[in-house]
C-alpha cells in the first residue's frame, strides 16, 4: 500500500490532483488542443444531458449574472429604504426645530413617529426632574428612583438601541393594558446612559423589531429626541 492509499488517496484522485494542478498552471493548454476542446462533453447540470464545455462556461456565466443582478437590485433596495428613512429623520428634525416648548416638541414627536414612521405605539419615558408638562397618553414621567427603570440598566449602560422582546414586566410598564399585543420592541435610550429616560416602539408583527435589524437610523432618532428634550 502506498502512502497515498494509507491517507485515504487513491490512484485516481491523484491523477486527478495533477491534471488539475496543470490545466491551472497551463491554462493555453486548450488554446493548442482546439479539438480535444471541441470534443469535451459535461453533464447538464438541470437536464441530465451533455454539452461541451464551452457552453457549460457559457451557462456558468449566464449564472454569476443572475446573482450579480439579484444582488445589484438587493442594493438598490436596500438605498432607496434608506433615503425614505432619512427623508423622515429630516422631517421630524424640521418638526423639533419649530417647537417653542417642550410640550410642543412632545407633541410634535408623536406626530412625526406616528405619521411618518407608522409608528401607532410609541411611549416616550422621561426621568424627572422636568417642568410641569400636560397628560399625555404618549408620556410617562417617572422619578429617577422609580424601580420601573431598574429593569432597564442594561439598556442604559449600553447607551445603544435594542430590538426583540421584552420582558412582562417592561411591557405592562410602557404599554399597559395593550401590553400583551406587543409582538415586538425597540427601545431606545435618551441622553448619555439614558439618563433623560428612553423611547419604546412597539409592534403587532413578531418581526418587526428583530434583534438581527440595523438600529443605526434608531439612534440617531434618540439623538435628536434627547436634543429635543434637553434645550427647554
Amino acid at each position: 500500500m502506498t502512502t497515498r492509499e494509507a491517507r485515504g488517496v487513491t490512484a485516481a484522485d491523484a491523477e486527478e490532483e495533477t491534471v488539475a494542478r496543470y490545466l491551472q498552471h497551463h491554462p493555453e493548454f486548450f488554446e493548442r488542443h482546439l479539438p480535444l476542446l471541441a470534443r469535451l462533453r459535461l453533464p447538464h447540470l438541470r437536464s441530465g444531458s451533455t454539452i461541451s464545455l464551452i457552453e457549460r462556461q457559457v451557462e456558468v456565466l449566464r449564472e454569476r449574472q443572475t446573482a450579480l443582478e439579484q444582488k445589484l437590485a438587493e442594493f438598490v433596495q436596500v438605498a432607496r429604504s434608506n433615503d425614505q428613512v432619512a427623508e423622515r429623520i429630516h422631517r421630524l428634525t424640521r418638526r423639533l426645530f419649530a417647537a417653542r416648548s417642550r410640550a410642543a416638541a412632545i407633541a410634535e414627536i408623536e406626530a412625526s413617529l406616528r405619521e411618518d414612521f407608522d409608528a401607532f405605539n410609541a411611549v416616550l419615558v422621561l426621568v424627572a426632574p422636568i417642568s410641569e408638562l400636560p397628560p399625555h397618553r404618549f408620556l410617562k414621567v417617572v422619578a429617577a428612583d422609580d424601580p420601573n427603570l431598574k429593569s432597564f440598566d442594561s439598556l442604559f449602560a449600553s447607551g445603544k438601541p435594542r430590538c426583540g422582546q421584552a420582558r412582562d414586566t417592561q411591557r405592562e410598564f410602557l404599554f399597559g393594558a395593550e401590553a400583551a399585543d406587543m409582538g415586538s420592541i425597540a427601545l431606545v435610550p435618551l441622553g448619555e446612559k439614558g439618563a433623560l429616560g428612553l423611547l419604546a416602539l412597539g409592534s403587532h408583527d413578531r418581526d418587526r423589531f428583530h434583534p438581527g435589524m440595523s438600529t443605526e437610523f434608531l439612534g440617531r432618532v434618540g439623538d435628536l429626541i434627547a436634543d429635543a428634550i434637553a434645550r427647554f
